[in-house]
């Protein structure tokens, strides 16, 4: 099955120290994956992450607009409350 327009991918270049270069091969090697595996699933794994975390925020936000009913009755009015 063809990847829809939406999945197809795309190379990206990135530059690193020779030094993180050699640790990165091993690490991807010891997960059975290239660096380019590597990488493509740690970046899957942050915007994933950060969509959750929106997702979350907006749900908290509406919830905060929408407020909360803790129960019981106001009898007073507010000039009651603040009678000097």
């Amino acid at each position: 099955m063809a990847n829809s327009r939406s999945e197809q991918k795309q190379n990206v270049t990135i530059s690193l120290s020779r030094q993180v270069l050699r640790k990165a091969r091993i690490l991807a090697a010891r997960r059975e994956t290239s660096i380019s595996g590597l990488l493509a699933h740690q970046i899957e794994c942050l915007v994933g992450n950060e969509e959750a975390y929106q997702r979350a925020e907006r749900q908290a936000m509406a919830l905060l607009e929408n407020g909360f009913h803790l129960g019981g009755v106001i009898r007073a009015g507010r000039d009651e409350w603040h009678e000097r």
